[in-house]
């Protein structure tokens, strides 16, 4: 059950900043109104060390706070004109922090696309990212091995089909977005006491800040902070030694699949249909490569795709009409596998171990039960020819907002 209701995450933008001993990460809303200060400590070969300033700066507070910066980092003795705060990117999230054999590194989104707005959430696209090194030179202790896992960690490519959102969990389904408790909540401030809870709630507002994007100034918010569901949550890990640290304004969760919206007129009346397709992080892997389950009930090449319908002249969850319909897709919870190491059409199938009793495909089938509740319905298309280009279960429900 969800702790609280709120925004997911009001940062949308962040600069990093750099001296010689630290990274300074400045984020702020999209207005620029409301700002966060990380402190991420530089003279630390190893461990990751990062102070989060808790206080909530405006424009000014924050342009004096930058500026005593740069006084103090300057190098006093014949360089006096040499600023001592440099910026080093623009970003729009923080994908994580990583670490090799050497020291962290930190993960920042660089480039964004929008490609669907749900309720007035706006949903992006990742299109470029940047890698940055923490600690500095003068502490580094280099590994000869340090580039090859570099190299082994990109060969996922973040600007390929991974997608986030600022106010709204992608990886959870339209209709568990809409029944957890949502109440406003001012931007940047903490849960209200139950007294103010009980204001908030008779004077809940029709609609919510989903114009920031247009430069419209923004209020209220409605949106889910809880737990992400984790199995369709790519930088769970990243974010893992941060987590209990940093405010969660500053945790984004992505996911990879696909997402996109096109708008249609029936009878003169705009509806936007959103098609989401959630990847599975756990046992993934490609064709061929990964089959069956894992002995946890997790199948190869599982795929969650939502498609939802709404009224796209009414920007808002409170007001506007929606319907959801879920499918999942993915390889017989069973334990198999398939040799590809010579080529052929169809590589024979292998019964890796025995399972009588089918336990996997029961720890699997807990999954879905406990995620959607019931009823299941099994579509297999082991058999099917011709068209149908996946092999396996899937596992059709239908839910609606």
């Amino acid at each position: 059950m969800p702790q609280s209701a709120g925004i997911i995450s009001g940062i949308q933008r962040m600069v990093l900043y750099e001296t010689r001993a630290r990274y300074f990460l400045v984020g702020t809303n999209q207005a620029q109104t409301k700002h966060r200060v990380l402190k991420i400590d530089r003279t630390e070969p190893k461990d990751l060390v990062i102070i989060d300033d808790k206080h909530v700066y405006n424009q000014q507070e924050v342009r004096e706070l930058l500026g005593r910066l740069d006084l103090g980092n300057r190098t006093k003795v014949g360089q006096k004109g040499l600023s001592g705060l440099s910026r080093a990117v623009t970003a729009f999230g923080i994908v994580g922090f990583v670490r090799f054999l050497e020291g962290y590194y930190i993960v920042l989104i660089t480039k964004r696309r929008k490609m669907a707005d749900i309720g007035g959430h706006s949903i992006y696209k990742i299109e470029d990212t940047s890698m940055i090194y923490i600690p500095n030179d003068s502490v580094r202790v280099t590994h000869p091995d340090e580039g090859r896992y570099i190299r082994i960690f990109q060969n996922v490519d973040l600007s390929s089909n991974f997608y986030f959102s600022y106010s709204y969990d992608l990886s959870h389904s339209l209709q568990y977005n809409l029944t957890l408790l949502q109440r406003p909540y001012e931007l940047w401030t903490s849960p209200p006491s139950s007294a103010e809870e009980e204001v908030q709630t008779q004077t809940k507002p029709d609609s919510f800040d989903i114009f920031e994007d247009e430069g419209l100034p923004a209020q209220m918010v409605y949106g889910v902070r809880n737990e992400p569901y984790y199995k369709y949550v790519w930088n769970g890990k990243l974010l893992e030694r941060i987590k209990d640290i940093v405010h969660q304004d500053w945790l984004m969760y992505i996911i990879h699949g696909f997402c996109g919206q096109s708008k249609l007129l029936i009878y003169g009346r705009p509806v936007h249909i959103t098609l989401i397709a959630r990847r599975s992080s756990k046992f993934a892997g490609t064709r061929f490569l990964k089959r069956g389950a894992n002995c946890e009930g997790d199948v190869a090449n599982e795929v969650e795709t939502e498609q939802i319908v709404h009224d796209a002249s009414v920007m808002s969850f409170t007001a506007g009409s929606y319907s959801s319909f879920v499918q999942v897709r993915g390889s017989v919870p069973l334990y198999w596998s398939q040799d590809i190491s010579t080529m052929m059409p169809k590589p024979p199938i292998r019964l890796d171990q025995a399972d009588p009793y089918a336990h996997v495909a029961g720890l699997h089938f807990d999954q879905m039960l406990q995620r959607f509740g019931s009823p299941i319905i099994i579509l297999n298309l082991v058999k099917v020819t011709r068209r149908h280009m996946y092999q396996g279960f899937v596992f059709v429900l239908e839910t609606s907002a």
